[in-house]
């Protein structure tokens, strides 16, 4: 996992308004990057449906909000429309930033090892400092604590 207080890689991935998202034009916001297995799954949903809700908290807080898995634009844009996501899905396909993140390991499941998305939330600051991070992520009341997180440090 990424480190505390260490400036976050920058990346430029496609993202589902139809451009390439780059993290350095998001300098001047903070900006929180949810890493999550895989679009229209239960835990992604309940996760994906919790940040959108308080997505207008979020904004009046100058905090920008982009899950990311390595799932495609066109299955991003299906599970944006089917549960009236308002904030960008982006998508890494090649599995460059989950690595650069250190957020694609060994998982596992029902007695199977393998690799895949460990969900993990990182919180930037406004100069590209990475000033939170959550690692193996439950996502009862998640966004709700990266929003108080965000809160508390104002």
């Amino acid at each position: 996992m990424i480190k505390e207080n260490t400036k976050a890689p920058d990346f430029t991935l496609p993202s589902t308004n139809g451009e390439n998202q780059k993290l350095k034009d998001l300098l001047g916001k903070y900006v929180v990057i949810y890493f999550y297995p895989k679009d229209d799954t239960p835990g992604c949903t309940i996760e994906t449906n919790d940040f959108n809700k308080l997505l207008p908290k979020f904004k009046k807080l100058n905090c920008e909000i982009f899950g990311i898995s390595k799932d495609t634009i066109k299955s991003h844009d299906k599970f944006r429309e089917k549960f009236k996501i308002k904030f960008d899905l982006l998508s890494d396909e090649e599995i460059k930033v989950l690595k650069k993140y250190k957020v694609w390991g060994k998982k596992k499941f029902m007695g199977r090892e393998f690799m895949g998305i460990i969900r993990s939330t990182i919180l930037i600051d406004k100069k590209g400092k990475v000033i939170k991070v959550w690692d193996n992520v439950k996502v009862k009341d998640h966004a709700k604590e990266v929003l108080e997180t965000l809160k508390s440090l104002r």
